[in-house]
């Protein structure tokens, strides 16, 4: 009698288990896709080192992936529904036995993908790895999308005003209406026109003069994928608050006219800390903002905080000890040791932080800081400055804004409040805004 059956439909290959399995090797503990437009990666976790060999196909594209030493595992199987139809990579999965302690997963693929196969050594929560990083083969010039995004909401703006001028001039132009009574549509607001929040003092002369550059403004929600960030007492994770917290920033910021953002995640992924910095800097951003909310030592820690770069130690023992935590992200979210080799090659570069950088990056964060103050508590009054990793960009004002503690069970409370992260965004939007109107960038020729 067979051990099982293999139904084949609907793309998908369906495993009927006609008995218990049981893996000769390592075991599988998990299997997680986190599908995102940079990359998807595919984790596979396991109580001991896993061995795997992959190769990829062409018409049809699909990656091969051959599993050592294990039988098929319910567990295993799970990956056939992970699968989520918005996956822009992979288009279905098929596993089964592919040979005696051999298992073959198949992942029919919606375009062409240059994969990354690597191990990760038990770290924090989480056991042996295996990751398959799915990058694609062509990659669309960021900062050339940006512009183009402006464009076209600028173009969409246009037809809006257009379109209600004509309707306007339709309806006074209609026999029997009298112009003076003529109802009068509603005439919609461009988006990248949007009236700018209630301001606390009247704009300076700088912030009147037009800016004849696009400014960008990087965004870096910390964590994200593998790496779920501090967890607050009743669950909530810092990966899921500061990309909401970063999504309605966005938002907030492209409807300030001629100003774009660019974040280095705007789903749940994992980005590399040199990977944050290097996508800052491929779209010559003039300012680089982390957001987080942190875990410390003590419940009771409280109140939002804004670091700068120092590379000369950190200005409080606090400040050095989130740094390390922050700096730890890499370990926990899963890089890869060859991309951080040739990472290396241009970590001279990435040290060479400026004094200049660093003055302009506490500005910054002296503007952030004086409008979160109005928010909430502080958990200090002044800028702090330690050795961050990700605030290393040599040419970029750059901080770190931990928003509240979510270790504080009241500060957790706070952060699943939308109402509270509205104020909160509107705080980090008008800080932003003053340091520009302060400080106007360089009228400088961005280079596609």
């Amino acid at each position: 009698m067979k051990r099982r059956r293999l139904v084949t439909g609907a793309g998908q290959l369906v495993l009927l288990l006609a008995a218990p399995q049981l893996a000769w090797g390592a075991g599988i503990v998990a299997v997680r896709v986190w599908p995102a437009s940079d990359y998807t990666r595919v984790t596979i976790e396991s109580d001991g080192a896993l061995v795997a060999r992959h190769f990829v196909t062409e018409a049809p594209e699909r990656l091969v992936i051959d599993l050592e030493g294990l039988e098929l595992s319910p567990m295993l199987r799970d990956i056939v529904g992970k699968i989520r139809p918005d996956d822009p990579y992979i288009a279905g999965v098929r596993v089964g036995q592919f040979q005696a302690r051999v298992v073959r997963l198949v992942l029919d693929l919606k375009r062409p993908v240059a994969p990354q196969q690597f191990t990760l050594a038990p770290v924090a929560a989480y056991q042996h790895r295996l990751v398959f990083d799915l990058y694609p083969t062509e990659v669309q010039d960021p900062l050339l999308a940006l512009i183009r995004d402006k464009e076209a909401a600028e173009r969409q703006a246009a037809k809006a005003v257009e379109d209600a001028l004509g309707e306007l001039i339709a309806r006074v132009d209609k026999p029997g209406i009298p112009q003076s009574t003529a109802p009068k549509p509603p005439v919609p607001v461009p988006p990248l026109q949007t009236p700018a929040p209630a301001r606390e003092t009247p704009p300076t002369d700088a912030e009147r003069r037009r800016v004849d550059r696009l400014i960008i403004v990087a965004l870096d929600p910390g964590h994200g994928g593998e790496d779920p960030g501090a967890i607050g007492p009743t669950g909530l994770r810092e990966k899921d608050v500061v990309l909401a917290v970063g999504l309605a920033l966005r938002e907030k910021l492209n409807a300030v006219p001629g100003m774009r953002v660019m974040m280095t995640r705007d789903a749940d992924f994992f980005v590399p800390l040199q990977d944050r910095v290097r996508k800052a800097r491929r779209v010559q951003a003039d300012l680089f903002v982390s957001i987080h909310a942190d875990a410390f030592l003590r419940p009771e820690a409280r109140g939002a905080s804004v670091f700068a770069l120092s590379t000369k130690g950190a200005s409080s023992t606090a400040a050095r000890w989130m740094a390390q935590r922050e700096n730890a992200a890499d370990l926990v979210g899963g890089v890869n040791v060859a991309t951080v080799r040739d990472a290396q090659l241009r970590q001279a570069l990435l040290d060479m932080s400026t004094t200049a950088q660093i003055k302009d990056s506490v500005k910054l964060g002296r503007e952030v800081l004086s409008r979160l103050d109005r928010v909430g508590r502080l958990h200090k009054k002044d800028v702090e400055q330690a050795g961050f990793a990700v605030l290393k960009a040599p040419d970029i004002p750059s901080i770190l804004v931990e928003t509240a503690f979510i270790s504080n069970p009241e500060e957790e409370t706070l952060l699943r409040d939308a109402g509270y992260r509205t104020r909160l965004v509107d705080a980090l939007a008008t800080g932003i805004r003053h340091y520009f109107a302060k400080n106007p960038p360089l009228a400088r020729q961005r280079s596609l």
